[in-house]
Protein backbone atom coordinates (compact mmCIF):
# COMPACT_ATOMS: atom_id res chain seq x y z
CA UNK A 1 0.00 0.00 0.00
CA UNK A 2 1.34 3.31 -1.46
CA UNK A 3 4.69 1.84 -2.11
CA UNK A 4 6.04 5.02 -4.01
CA UNK A 5 4.44 7.70 -0.83
CA UNK A 6 6.49 5.09 1.24
CA UNK A 7 9.76 5.38 -0.38
CA UNK A 8 9.54 9.19 -0.58
CA UNK A 9 9.11 8.95 3.65
CA UNK A 10 11.69 6.84 4.23
CA UNK A 11 14.14 8.83 2.10
CA UNK A 12 12.89 12.21 4.11
CA UNK A 13 13.79 10.45 7.18
CA UNK A 14 17.11 9.47 6.32
CA UNK A 15 17.56 12.97 5.16
CA UNK A 16 17.26 13.92 8.90
CA UNK A 17 20.71 12.69 10.01
CA UNK A 18 22.36 12.97 7.32
CA UNK A 19 21.59 17.01 7.66
CA UNK A 20 22.63 16.82 11.87
CA UNK A 21 19.29 17.31 12.22
CA UNK A 22 18.60 14.44 14.24
CA UNK A 23 20.75 12.12 16.90
CA UNK A 24 19.51 8.64 17.62
CA UNK A 25 16.07 8.28 16.99
CA UNK A 26 14.58 12.13 17.78
CA UNK A 27 12.82 12.80 14.97
CA UNK A 28 10.42 11.91 12.53
CA UNK A 29 8.79 12.55 8.74
CA UNK A 30 5.68 12.20 7.58
CA UNK A 31 3.46 12.96 4.21
CA UNK A 32 -0.28 12.93 3.26
CA UNK A 33 -1.94 10.73 0.18
CA UNK A 34 -4.11 13.69 -0.39
CA UNK A 35 -6.44 11.47 -2.57
CA UNK A 36 -6.89 8.11 0.18
CA UNK A 37 -6.16 10.67 3.50
CA UNK A 38 -4.14 8.94 4.59
CA UNK A 39 -0.78 9.61 6.59
CA UNK A 40 2.75 7.41 6.26
CA UNK A 41 5.16 8.01 8.61
CA UNK A 42 8.11 6.69 10.29
CA UNK A 43 8.31 3.80 12.94
CA UNK A 44 8.42 4.80 16.65
CA UNK A 45 11.81 4.47 17.93
CA UNK A 46 13.60 2.73 15.13
CA UNK A 47 17.27 3.72 14.60
CA UNK A 48 17.63 5.55 11.43
CA UNK A 49 20.68 2.58 10.07
CA UNK A 50 17.87 0.02 10.50
CA UNK A 51 15.02 1.52 8.88
CA UNK A 52 13.86 -0.05 5.46
CA UNK A 53 11.29 1.68 3.26
CA UNK A 54 8.56 -1.04 4.00
CA UNK A 55 8.81 -0.16 7.45
CA UNK A 56 6.82 3.02 7.41
CA UNK A 57 3.31 2.77 8.76
CA UNK A 58 0.06 3.59 7.02
CA UNK A 59 -2.32 5.23 9.24
CA UNK A 60 -6.01 7.04 8.18
CA UNK A 61 -6.49 10.45 9.43
CA UNK A 62 -7.65 9.29 12.88
CA UNK A 63 -4.03 7.63 14.07
CA UNK A 64 -6.06 3.91 12.80
CA UNK A 65 -2.57 2.06 11.53
CA UNK A 66 -4.33 0.69 8.39
CA UNK A 67 -0.81 -0.97 6.42
CA UNK A 68 2.26 -1.90 8.46
CA UNK A 69 3.49 -4.19 11.29
CA UNK A 70 5.21 -1.88 13.25
CA UNK A 71 3.65 0.89 15.58
CA UNK A 72 3.96 4.80 14.34
CA UNK A 73 5.56 7.43 15.63
CA UNK A 74 4.28 8.72 18.99
CA UNK A 75 4.33 11.85 17.23
CA UNK A 76 1.91 10.75 15.04
CA UNK A 77 -1.46 12.62 16.72
CA UNK A 78 0.80 15.61 16.36
CA UNK A 79 1.09 15.53 12.45
CA UNK A 80 -2.52 14.27 12.45
CA UNK A 81 -3.83 17.77 13.88
CA UNK A 82 -2.06 19.27 11.74
CA UNK A 83 -3.01 17.89 8.88
CA UNK A 84 -6.67 17.95 9.87
CA UNK A 85 -6.54 21.57 9.74
CA UNK A 86 -4.31 22.89 7.02
CA UNK A 87 -4.99 20.68 3.65
CA UNK A 88 -1.69 22.33 2.15
CA UNK A 89 0.46 21.06 3.97
CA UNK A 90 1.34 17.56 2.45
CA UNK A 91 4.90 16.51 4.47
CA UNK A 92 6.06 17.37 8.16
CA UNK A 93 9.05 17.01 10.16
CA UNK A 94 9.45 16.87 13.67
CA UNK A 95 13.10 17.02 15.31
CA UNK A 96 15.25 18.38 17.84
CA UNK A 97 17.97 19.97 15.83
CA UNK A 98 20.38 21.67 18.50
CA UNK A 99 20.24 25.35 17.11
CA UNK A 100 15.95 25.65 17.13
CA UNK A 101 15.48 23.21 20.23
CA UNK A 102 17.79 25.51 21.73
CA UNK A 103 15.60 28.67 21.28
CA UNK A 104 12.72 26.35 21.99
CA UNK A 105 13.78 25.32 25.31
CA UNK A 106 14.53 29.42 25.91
CA UNK A 107 10.88 29.60 24.96
CA UNK A 108 11.94 31.78 22.77
CA UNK A 109 10.78 32.87 18.72
CA UNK A 110 13.10 33.73 16.06
CA UNK A 111 13.23 36.88 15.06
CA UNK A 112 13.81 38.14 11.28
CA UNK A 113 17.33 39.09 11.66
CA UNK A 114 18.04 39.19 7.52
CA UNK A 115 17.66 37.93 4.82
CA UNK A 116 18.25 34.14 4.55
CA UNK A 117 15.63 34.13 7.18
CA UNK A 118 13.09 36.33 5.40
CA UNK A 119 13.76 34.12 1.89
CA UNK A 120 11.56 31.40 3.76
CA UNK A 121 10.03 32.57 6.99
CA UNK A 122 7.74 35.63 6.23
CA UNK A 123 8.62 36.95 9.89
CA UNK A 124 9.02 35.75 12.94
CA UNK A 125 9.07 32.57 13.49
CA UNK A 126 6.78 31.47 16.53
CA UNK A 127 7.29 29.09 19.93
CA UNK A 128 4.31 27.93 21.30
CA UNK A 129 3.46 28.58 25.07
CA UNK A 130 3.95 25.61 27.86
CA UNK A 131 1.29 22.72 27.48
CA UNK A 132 -0.62 22.76 30.54
CA UNK A 133 -0.17 19.79 33.57
CA UNK A 134 -3.65 18.83 32.49
CA UNK A 135 -2.36 19.05 28.67
CA UNK A 136 0.75 16.93 28.89
CA UNK A 137 -1.38 14.43 31.00
CA UNK A 138 -4.14 14.01 28.85
CA UNK A 139 -3.09 13.36 24.99
CA UNK A 140 -0.32 14.92 25.11
CA UNK A 141 0.94 14.95 21.44
CA UNK A 142 -2.81 16.21 19.92
CA UNK A 143 -2.26 18.76 22.33
CA UNK A 144 1.24 19.43 21.14
CA UNK A 145 -0.36 19.93 17.54
CA UNK A 146 -3.26 22.22 19.15
CA UNK A 147 -0.98 24.09 20.46
CA UNK A 148 0.92 24.52 17.63
CA UNK A 149 -2.30 25.71 15.36
CA UNK A 150 -3.12 28.25 18.24
CA UNK A 151 -0.01 29.88 18.13
CA UNK A 152 -0.02 30.34 14.83
CA UNK A 153 -3.54 31.56 14.47
CA UNK A 154 -3.49 33.86 17.72
CA UNK A 155 -0.62 35.62 15.80
CA UNK A 156 -2.53 35.91 12.16
CA UNK A 157 0.55 34.05 11.16
CA UNK A 158 0.03 32.03 7.53
CA UNK A 159 1.56 28.40 7.75
CA UNK A 160 2.48 28.17 3.76
CA UNK A 161 4.45 31.74 4.45
CA UNK A 162 6.20 30.47 7.94
CA UNK A 163 6.16 26.33 7.54
CA UNK A 164 7.71 25.97 11.03
CA UNK A 165 6.70 26.46 14.73
CA UNK A 166 8.81 26.11 17.57
CA UNK A 167 7.07 23.65 20.90
CA UNK A 168 8.22 26.00 24.20
CA UNK A 169 10.75 23.46 25.90
CA UNK A 170 10.41 20.57 23.51
CA UNK A 171 11.89 20.56 19.52
CA UNK A 172 11.00 21.89 16.52
CA UNK A 173 7.82 20.99 13.62
CA UNK A 174 8.46 21.86 9.91
CA UNK A 175 6.42 21.04 6.93
CA UNK A 176 5.57 21.78 3.11
CA UNK A 177 3.76 20.54 0.12
CA UNK A 178 5.39 17.28 0.30
CA UNK A 179 8.42 14.89 2.46
CA UNK A 180 11.05 16.72 0.83
CA UNK A 181 9.96 19.84 1.02
CA UNK A 182 9.24 19.52 4.75
CA UNK A 183 12.70 19.20 4.91
CA UNK A 184 13.92 21.24 3.55
CA UNK A 185 12.38 23.65 5.32
CA UNK A 186 13.77 22.16 9.13
CA UNK A 187 17.09 22.22 7.09
CA UNK A 188 16.72 26.10 6.93
CA UNK A 189 14.94 26.72 10.27
CA UNK A 190 18.15 25.03 11.58
CA UNK A 191 20.70 27.19 10.03
CA UNK A 192 18.18 30.72 10.39
CA UNK A 193 18.58 29.41 14.82
CA UNK A 194 22.44 29.04 14.47
CA UNK A 195 22.62 32.84 12.68
CA UNK A 196 20.17 33.89 14.58
CA UNK A 197 22.23 32.68 17.67
CA UNK A 198 25.51 34.69 16.17
CA UNK A 199 23.64 37.98 15.65
CA UNK A 200 22.58 38.23 19.16
CA UNK A 201 25.89 37.46 20.77
CA UNK A 202 27.66 40.07 18.05
CA UNK A 203 24.87 42.75 18.72
CA UNK A 204 22.35 41.98 21.59
CA UNK A 205 20.46 45.02 20.82
CA UNK A 206 20.07 44.27 16.94
CA UNK A 207 16.53 45.54 15.68
CA UNK A 208 14.78 42.70 13.53
CA UNK A 209 15.45 43.57 9.73
CA UNK A 210 12.88 46.19 7.79
CA UNK A 211 9.50 45.35 6.60
CA UNK A 212 10.62 46.34 2.94
CA UNK A 213 13.99 44.10 2.78
CA UNK A 214 11.42 40.97 4.16
CA UNK A 215 9.03 41.69 1.53
CA UNK A 216 11.41 41.97 -1.15
CA UNK A 217 13.18 38.58 0.05
CA UNK A 218 10.07 36.55 0.57
CA UNK A 219 7.96 37.58 -2.85
CA UNK A 220 10.96 37.32 -5.01
CA UNK A 221 11.07 33.54 -4.16
CA UNK A 222 7.15 33.29 -3.51
CA UNK A 223 3.78 33.83 -4.96
CA UNK A 224 2.29 35.38 -8.28
CA UNK A 225 5.26 38.19 -8.51
CA UNK A 226 7.94 35.97 -8.00
CA UNK A 227 11.50 35.78 -10.44
CA UNK A 228 14.25 34.21 -8.02
CA UNK A 229 14.99 31.16 -10.43
CA UNK A 230 14.62 29.38 -13.30
CA UNK A 231 10.24 29.42 -13.37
Amino acid sequence: MLKKLKQAVYEANMALPRHGLVTFTWGNVSARDAEENLVVIKPSGVPYEDLKAEDMVVVDINGKVVDGRLRPSSDTPTHLALYARYPDIGGIVHSHSPQATAWAQAERAIPLYGTTHADYFFGTIPCTRLLTAEEIDKDYEYNTGLVIIETLESQGINPIHTPACLCGKHGTFAWGKDAEEAVYHAVVLEEVARMATITEALHPMVPPAPDALRDKHFFRKHGDGAYYGQG
